[in-house]
């Protein structure tokens, strides 16, 4: 059981004269003359139960603190430390835009804490757009740090209990009474954090709220996952460019994070799902389409049908995440899945057609359920199979064992598009190798974001950016779900899986259930999905068909064998130029994992090393 901490988690004053006399004013570890700003440190954490009395206390300077094993930086990725070294010398605002998952509140924790050591903030308010993420803010601050924060705070109670070390808050309540928190921020040295800060250009009253209650704050912390809003509105504290872009102090987008070593996020695959739509226009004519010849005028319409609560085509989609759930299951017995649905009708709908299919009643997490955040994070740390939600789980939500999702909205803004995405690229540190799937219905923005999701250049947030702006025009860029005025939805056709995108390449399923053929014969671990598999044998310049099992002529073997061994000298070459390791050790590692040589190997020795390198290339490839 961990022990419960001293109420008093800072040295008083006459308690740091006396360590600093006691370390004769130098650094306890290194030596090193302490400077105005040192830190009084708990030998024992806090967090752990550690007394806040001068006999377990020493005098460090910030980096050696900063440095304990115990302390905050050695449980940091390397990211949130770079983040963390920058936003400690950067005086003023400071805007951390990282992908979802990556981390975010751990990084803002660990600047709190570091900004009390040195003595710079006294007390901590976290402003987050729901009532779920004050509560999860709060769990999180006393779980990692001991810090502990009131989710309970409401605006009768007029000013923090003096016991807690700081508030968790909602956008909402900030809005309501800005001159109250703006008297609560500056009663004390206090760090603002703003977390989902694009939250604050929702509506003009907001923003001007947040500039009022935070203005004279002594430090703001700006977080982000999705930043960039294509409505014009403002967003406070927030630099921006001269193309109307936030400028991040410090970025870590889904490509760096797919490529860190460190398991901060898994890769995700966009399962494409095509039909036939149908609906009765203002005229009554009957028309048919399918949801991949749609366009700006008639994906609404064809999105109608495809959604309806209990059409074939949703049918379909559920039950084929459900058979996608069942195979992490048996490798993830507490893997999970999500459903986002446009409305509460539908969500309750779509919750009974998934009991129906998996045989389990699903968590609703929907406004008119009373506890719905409870419901949550119940969910989050049971095994069952699936929850579904309209948006309560589409930002900010924390459940890492979510793996497979149905994106059962008309909802088409970049902004909820790559949220929702988000829910899914969580990981459980880096033993977890599963590759997450979010079925799409195949219609245009969808599949573009999907294709683009990885892509973070400039370029095509740019694209990304003027496409949002035209879709707004058009009137189907706004957060709201799009109109199906005078429509009358009929029932579209099954589902049918049109392609799977992931890492921007897309596969057939032609070219799906080959490479699923092939993984088998070259026994892939279990856990790499058909796309990670048909993604392999493109990097390798395979072919998508499964090798013939029926043995051939001896000089035909002799023929494949020296083909393969050319294809493996390319690779081979290939991933030294990439890592710089020298192709002697490059063979060496092969013949230990594969067995054999080159030279004396099997061909089907010699195809498990192309998968092999294929893979390797893949990981290294920035």
């Amino acid at each position: 059981m961990r022990p419960i901490p001293d109420p008093r988690r800072r040295f008083n004053r006459g308690e740091r004269t006396a360590l600093y006399l006691a370390a004769d004013g130098r650094c306890m570890a290194c030596g090193s003359e302490l400077e105005p700003g040192w830190h009084a440190d708990h030998h024992r954490p806090h967090s752990r139960g550690g007394a806040t009395d001068v006999i377990n206390g020493q005098a460090l300077c910030p980096t050696c603190n900063l440095k304990k094993g115990d302390r905050t930086v050695a449980e940091l990725r390397e990211w949130q430390s770079e983040a963390l070294e920058k936003f400690l010398r950067l005086p003023g605002d400071f805007l951390c835009v990282a992908t979802p998952g990556a981390g975010k509140t751990r990084f803002a924790l660990a600047a709190a804490e570091a900004l009390v050591q040195r003595g710079e903030i006294q007390k901590i308010i976290v402003v987050a757009p729901t009532a779920h993420m004050r509560n999860q803010w709060a769990r999180a601050a006393n779980a990692v740090f001991g810090i502990q924060l009131d989710p309970r705070f409401t605006n009768g109670d007029g000013a923090p209990a003096r016991d807690f070390d700081g508030i968790a808050v909602t956008y909402q309540s900030v809005a309501s009474q800005p001159l109250l928190y703006r008297r609560i921020a500056t009663m004390s040295r206090t760090l603002v954090i703003l977390d989902e800060v694009h939250h604050g250009g929702d509506t003009l009253s907001w923003g001007s709220a947040l500039r009022e209650a935070f203005g004279d704050a002594s430090r703001r912390l700006l977080l982000s996952g999705t930043p960039d809003r294509t409505d014009g509105n403002a967003v406070p504290f927030v630099t921006y460019d001269k193309d109307r872009r936030f400028v991040a102090d410090y970025s870590y987008d889904y490509g760096q994070a797919l490529a860190d070593r460190q398991g901060v996020v898994r890769p995700i695959a966009f399962a494409a799902m095509d039909g036939d739509a149908r609906w009765l226009d203002a005229s009554s004519v009957e028309s048919k389409l399918k949801l991949s010849q749609t366009d700006p005028t008639t994906r609404a319409k064809a999105l109608s049908s495809a959604l309806l609560a209990d059409g074939p085509w949703i049918t379909s989609v559920l039950r084929a995440a459900n058979d996608e759930l069942t195979s992490h299951r048996e490798l993830v017995p507490d893997a999970a899945g999500l459903v986002v649905a446009d409305d509460q009708f539908k969500a309750v709908k779509y919750a009974s057609l998934l009991e129906q299919i998996s045989g389990e009643k699903p968590t609703l997490a929907i406004s008119d359920i009373p506890d719905a955040s409870e419901e949550i994070a119940r969910f989050t740390k049971a095994d069952t199979r699936w929850i579904v939600a309209v948006a309560m789980v589409s930002e900010g939500v924390d459940i890492p064992r979510l793996v497979v999702g149905v994106y059962a909205t008309a909802k088409s803004t970049e902004l909820f598009f790559k949220q929702v995405a988000g829910r899914f690229v969580r990981t459980r540190g880096e033993d977890d190798y599963s590759c997450a799937t979010l079925y799409i219905p195949s219609v245009d923005p969808l599949v573009s974001y999907a294709a683009e999701i990885e892509r973070t250049v400039p370029r095509a947030l740019k694209e990304a950016e003027e496409r949002a702006e035209r879709e707004a025009q058009e009137g189907s860029g706004s957060g709201r779900q799009l109109e199906f005025d005078m429509v009358v939805p009929l029932a579209p056709s099954e589902a049918v899986h049109m392609a799977t995108i992931l890492s921007g390449d897309s596969f057939t399923e032609a070219e799906l259930r080959s490479a699923e053929e092939y993984a088998k014969l070259a026994n892939l671990p279990a856990n790499v999905t058909p796309a990670q598999a048909a993604q392999l044998l493109r990097i390798a310049g395979m072919r998508h068909a499964a090798p013939d099992p029926v043995q051939t002529a001896p000089a035909a073997l002799t023929d494949k064998k020296a083909a393969v061994r050319k294809d493996l000298n390319r690779l081979v070459g290939r991933l030294h130029r990439i890592t710089n390791k020298p192709h002697r050790h490059i063979n060496a590692d092969l013949n230990k994992h594969c067995g054999d040589t080159v030279a004396t190997a099997s061909l089907d020795n010699l195809e498990k090393r192309k998968v092999l390198l294929a893979r390797l290339i893949s990981d290294a490839t920035p």
